[in-house]
């Protein structure tokens, strides 16, 4: 299993994982957030496949804050816990789920040699 070797935020709103392969990955907050894999985020998720967002919801004070990363923890030598900047804290991203939902820099970001 490949293991971080360095995290950072960058300016585009994303967090970017150097691994100890070498592969930079990137992670969108948006991505990130959406990925979640919380238990309540599953549900939330299973609960509204299917059915159009509703136009008329209330968006909490939390909802209007451009979405960042609040905290970022390691648990054991497995896993991260991330918080968000709407409040939602109890996501726990494993190593191997992070490897999976990275992405590649974006073409204006990598290093051209």
């Amino acid at each position: 299993m490949h293991r971080p070797k360095s995290l950072k935020l960058s300016p585009r709103k994303s967090l970017e994982i150097e691994w100890d392969d070498g592969q930079v990955l990137d992670y969108p907050f948006r991505h990130l957030r959406d990925s979640c894999p919380c238990a309540t985020c599953k549900e939330k998720k299973r609960a509204s496949e299917g059915k159009p967002a509703n136009p008329l919801a209330i968006l909490a004070p939390s909802e209007t804050v451009p979405l960042a990363i609040a905290d970022m923890r390691p648990v054991g030598n497995y896993a991260y816990n991330i918080g968000f900047s709407d409040g939602h804290t109890s996501g726990l991203f494993t190593i191997e789920y992070l490897r999976q939902i990275g992405r590649p820099m974006p073409q204006s970001d990598t290093k051209t040699q």
